[in-house]
This record gives structure tokens, sequence and C-alpha cells, in this order.
């Protein structure tokens, strides 16, 4: 399995978080040293099954290891500093590998949803299904690759999923904490599946509506990146009902916000910063709530722009086609109006914080955090 070099170790890290500028860089050493440590404890059953479940897992860690930004465990940890969670200690230990349980959830999400949306790169890499069809065609294998790596890809997510549920059981939380973080680590695992299915339901039955695209972004976006993470860290720290009612309202906000920069990204965004081919959103024929603004303002204003964007989207588009949706999308006013709604929905999340009475090292992060996520500078 991968392994790589890292400074310092979980405990060592958790203690750069309180009182230094770089605490989510030290708080994303913490996660990545404790997924390592993780993965190696599954080295021997992983091993027992067989050589071909070995090579995938290490697959699997590859991908884990590679990159990202870490965003939910950094708001989990954040949501544990806000409700009086220690930095530094045997429970803060415990509580960074719960946090790092997080972004298992999250590979099993976007293995998934590579598939799901016939995405061919990932941080700048082959994604998973890709990549094991590849080997399957080039070591002669007989049958299809592609259904192959299909296959493959969608095993490997149900194994990151079901390897979170270990890493949180076991990541040393006393028994009244994992108590009070179960009902928020099940809501979570549950909201982003349905919210998934509401984006394959909506993309297929061609729903351009605004309010669906914003009913995928409160599911599949805001409830595992923001919402629950915050409230799964201020549970374990045994947080009163109000500051977890607070936390739902701003990571719901806050969320939503971060989804709407990635609509943004997906259409705009610099292949380079993104990871993903520019314009890949429009080739893929996402209904987000980008397209739904410039659709509407188009069959009120243009219809010839109208039919243009829907017998273009979802279709093999050029370089050259790709920039002429993008100036059509930009002149019919969309980007301002998503613009403006980030501009907003990061207002409401800093009020709710300020109004919240979280105080401290925890509420000073946060706020740090709300403009980074909003903007993608996290």
């Amino acid at each position: 399995m991968t392994t790589g070099e890292d400074s310092l170790g979980p405990s060592e890290k958790a203690d750069a978080p309180a009182g230094q500028a770089d605490a989510p860089a030290a708080v994303r050493g913490a996660v990545d040293a404790a997924l390592r440590d993780f993965f190696a404890s599954r080295r021997t059953v992983v091993a027992g099954v067989g050589t071909e479940f070995a090579e995938a897992a290490d697959l699997l860690e590859e991908f884990v290891l590679r990159g990202g930004k870490r965003m939910r465990p950094l708001f989990a940890w954040t949501g544990w500093l806000c409700a009086g969670g220690p930095a530094t200690g045997d429970s803060a230990d415990a509580m960074l590998r719960a946090c790092s349980a997080l972004e298992l959830v999250q590979a099993c999400a976007l293995i998934h949803d590579d598939f799901i949306d016939s995405s061919d790169t990932r941080r700048g890499h082959p994604t998973v299904h890709v990549d094991v069809a590849r080997r399957h065609r080039e070591g002669g294998w007989s049958g299809d690759s592609a259904h192959f790596g299909a296959g493959v890809a969608v095993l490997l997510g149900d194994l990151a999923l079901a390897w979170a549920d270990d890493m949180l059981r076991e990541c040393g939380l006393p028994a009244d904490a994992q108590a009070r973080i179960s009902p928020m680590w099940s809501a979570m695992r549950t909201e982003v599946l349905g919210g998934q299915l509401l984006d394959v339901v909506t993309e297929s039955r061609g729903d351009e509506s605004f309010d669906a695209a914003m009913r995928v972004n409160r599911f599949k976006t805001a409830a595992y990146t923001v919402e629950r993470p915050l409230q799964l860290g201020a549970s374990a720290a045994d947080a009163d009902p109000a500051m977890l009612d607070m936390f739902g309202g701003l990571g719901i906000d806050l969320g939503i916000a971060f989804q709407l920069r990635d609509d943004l990204l997906g259409v705009f965004g610099d292949p380079a910063v993104t990871g993903k081919p520019s314009g890949d959103d429009l080739r893929e024929g996402k209904r987000t709530v980008l397209l739904a603004l410039a659709l509407a303002q188009a069959d009120s204003a243009d219809p010839d722009s109208a039919a243009l964007l829907r017998s273009s989207i979802g279709t093999d588009l050029t370089h050259a086609q790709v920039a002429g949706l993008r100036e059509m999308i930009s002149g019919l006013g969309a980007v301002d109006e998503v613009e403006r709604m980030i501009a907003e929905l990061t207002d409401r999340a800093h009020a709710a914080l300020d109004a919240g009475g979280a105080t401290g090292e925890g509420a000073h992060l946060l706020r740090s955090m709300i403009t980074a996520a909003a903007h993608r500078r996290l």
C-alpha cells in the first residue's frame, strides 16, 4: 500500500490548531497520518483475502491519500473546538481519527460519482473506474474492460464506506461521545446517498428547475460537507442543542454556497486548479443552479439561446463550443446571480456564527473557513 513521509504524528499535529495560523494545514497533516495508520491496520485482513483484494485496497489508499483539501474533517474538528473540545491530548487524538473517517465517506461518494457521471479525471489523475479499465485492457484479461472497471469502482466505493464506519467505531472516543455522534453520522450517510439519487433522477428527467437543483445541493453537498461534520464534532464535545441548531443552519447555507462555487468552477474553472477538464459540467449535462438561472432568463428574453443551451448540454462539446456557452451564460446574467447568492449565503453563515455564541480558537477558525470555503481557498 502507499506510504509517505509525515513530519509530525497525529498527537503532535493536534497541538498545532490551538492558536496557530496554519491550523488547517496541521489538521490536514494529522488526518493524512491517521488515514495511513488506518490503512496499515487493515493490511493483515486484506492480505488474507488474496493478492487481488490487496491490490484493489492499494488503489483505494492511493485515491484517498492522493489529494483533497480535507474540508469535512476540518469542519468536524472546528465543531469540536467550538463546543469546548480540547485541542491536545488523548481525546483530541481520538477526535482527529473520528474526523478522518469522513474522508472515507468522501472517497465513496467521489468514486461512485465519477462512475455515474462518466468522468475521466479526478484531481488530475484518471478516475478509479477508468484506471481499473486500463489495467484490465493492458493485462489482456477477458471480458469488457469498461464493465470490469465499473464493477471494481463500485466495490471500492462500498469498501470505503464500510471502512469509514470501522474507523469511526475504532477512533477511541468514549462510549457516551460515540452515542451522541451516531445519529449525525447515520443522517449524513443517508442524506448524501439520497442527494446522489436526486441528482441522477433530476438529470434523467431533464428537470431544469431552480428548486430541483437547490434540493440536490442541500442533500448531496451541504449536509455531508459542512452541516453534519460541524454537528458531529460539536456533538462529540457534548454541545448544547442551541449550538447544534446553529451549526445546522450555518452548515446548510455554507454548504450550498460551496456547491454554487463548484457549479461556477465546473463551467469556468481552470483544469490546472480543479483537476477536471474545462466545461465538464456542460458536457455531462449537469442540472446546476447556474444552468437553471441561465435557462430561466433565456426562456423569457432570448429563446434562441435557450434552445442552443438545451441542445448543447450533455453532448461532446469542443473547446470552442464550451467557450461560446460560457459567454452566453455570462451574458444572461446567471454568473452574476450565482455570485450574489454565494455572497448572501456566506454573510448569513457569518451572522449565524456571530449570534450563536461560539468563542475562542474554534470560532476564529470557523470564521476564516466560512470565507475560504465559499471561495474554494480551503
